[in-house]
């Protein structure tokens, strides 16, 4: 091997060696590179375009998989267990079997409470067929129960969380350990966002107070923190501190963010890969551009008072979730990707006791509300590309609890879809004769976060991130979408 004068190998033979480029040949090599850029520049506003863009502009995980039939989610969570069995899924078993112990024919299952032994509780609603689909709703929600026909039932869903921490997290991370991104995260991360002064991904809390679980229900788990819902607060100002005082111009407010960005940057220069900082930096530029976007997006009072009466808006139960529901639709018109819409944070629909007394409280503020969102949409065109889903964390056992209450069911319960490709009028699945257990066509949670996936133009299976050289998945290696949902 031949030696320069130190008594190394010369250049052309020193492993991994690439002698310098001169300017020309820099243009040369990196020419096509900027028209990526300038791609990627044009696609930025909306990621689905890059789905046929370049590997090395768009990367494996942005972008469709497969034709989307959905653009946005509003997940409407009932938080605290509503009863299928009081609401979509009759049984008329329960009430031959009421005040008995459950036959021994039935599976047995432990629950939070230990009721498996208790008496059975039958249901005192009346149950009515509805719409040309002839789908059974029951007394309690008769606003819901006129949009029948775009609704897919699905009565067999089953997950593992037997509590409300476990519950809550699994149904949004798909695991009841907390840790995991939640379902929102994995939109955002798999689709971007449509509208750059928004976020893509909004949480609508409660005015009650804080969801179990809090933050890790639309939490990033180990993916960057820049991926995390956004959380609006209940009531007429949604977004604290959004108004720029009336002594502070744009220029200024802008000399202030960039002044602050770059003391952001010194400091994250010393603490590479720490995706809390970064999110903070973006978080301040989004910031800024919201103040222009947002109020407009938040405020509500444009709206006709048809459409303000269809929420429920004039009304004292039904005004606060209405409100809610309504900006649940204002944001999706402007592009927000995933919205989670909570109802009854404190899991105010556990009913361990007085169940009459809690879910009629429960169904009066939610059921107007979730109707008009439904009729607003698809008066406006919306509806065909917005998946609407409603259900809570687990459903309520046949057994009584306290005499007259029900325990936490996650062996069967019922949610439902409408919208974004999904087919109404249908039912799916079911459960066994009094409720207890997802019998036929049963669906895992795993299986709906598959099929919501499914429904923006992911696929659950492929939409991965890499974490510590493992390929991370929405549904942890498991889960397929219900396809019959959208036949």
């Amino acid at each position: 091997m031949r030696q320069n004068e130190n008594g190394l190998p010369t250049a052309a033979q020193q492993p991994h060696f690439q002698p310098p480029l001169s300017r020309r040949e820099m243009l040369q090599k990196c020419g096509n590179g900027f028209g990526a850029l300038a791609l990627a520049a044009l696609l930025r506003s909306d990621r689905s375009a890059l789905a046929n863009a370049p590997d090395e502009v768009a990367g494996s995980h942005i972008g469709p998989h497969h034709q989307a039939t959905a653009k946005s989610v509003v997940f409407l969570f009932m938080e605290g267990g509503p009863s299928h069995i009081d609401l979509f899924d009759p049984k008329p078993l329960l009430e031959k079997l009421a005040g008995k112990p459950l036959p021994a024919g039935f599976k047995r299952v432990i629950t939070a409470m230990g009721e498996m032994e208790s008496p059975v509780l039958a249901s005192k609603r009346k149950w009515k067929q509805h719409g040309e689909s002839g789908i059974w709703v029951s007394d309690w929600l008769p606003h819901v129960a006129a949009c029948v026909d775009d609704l897919a039932v699905i009565r067999s869903c089953w997950g593992d969380g037997i509590n409300h921490a476990g519950g809550m997290s699994l149904m949004n991370t798909c695991s009841t350990l907390a840790g995991r991104p939640s379902l929102g995260t994995w939109v955002h991360y798999g689709l971007g966002t449509e509208n750059d002064d928004l976020p893509a991904f909004v949480v609508l809390e409660d005015h009650r107070g804080k969801t179990v679980g809090g933050v890790r229900n639309w939490g990033t788990g180990f993916m960057p923190a820049r991926y995390q819902g956004v959380a609006f607060q209940s009531g007429a100002i949604p977004i604290p501190n959004l108004e720029v005082p009336a002594d502070i111009g744009e220029q200024r407010q802008r000399a202030k963010l960039d002044l602050l960005e770059q003391l952001n940057r010194e400091h994250a220069s010393l603490h590479l890969g720490h995706s809390e900082l970064e999110a903070r930096i973006e978080s301040h530029e989004l910031a800024f551009r919201m103040q222009a976007a947002a109020p407009e997006a938040v405020e509500i009072s444009a709206e006709s008072e048809e459409t303000r009466r269809l929420y429920g808006l004039d009304e004292k139960e039904t005004a606060v979730f209405g409100r809610n529901c309504l900006l649940a639709r204002r944001l999706v018109e402007r592009g927000v990707r995933f919205v989670l819409l909570f109802h009854g944070a404190g899991s105010q629909w556990d009913a361990h006791q007085d169940i009459e007394g809690n879910h009629a409280k429960m169904c009066r503020e939610s059921d107007k509300p979730v109707a008009g969102l439904l009729q607003d949409l698809k008066r406006l065109g919306l509806l065909d590309q917005t998946l609407v889903v409603w259900g809570g964390e687990f459903g309520r056992t046949p057994m009584s609890e306290k005499g007259n209450g029900r325990d936490h069911n996650p062996t069967g319960f019922t949610m439902w879809m409408a919208g974004g490709g999904v087919r109404g009028g249908q039912v799916i699945g079911a459960t066994d004769e009094v409720g207890l257990h997802a019998v036929e066509d049963r669906l895992h949670v795993r299986d709906l976060h598959a099929t919501i996936l499914y429904a923006l133009g992911l696929d659950n299976m492929k939409l991965t991130y890499l974490r510590s050289g493992r390929p991370e998945r929405p549904t942890i290696n498991e889960g397929r979408p219900c396809l019959r949902l959208f036949g």
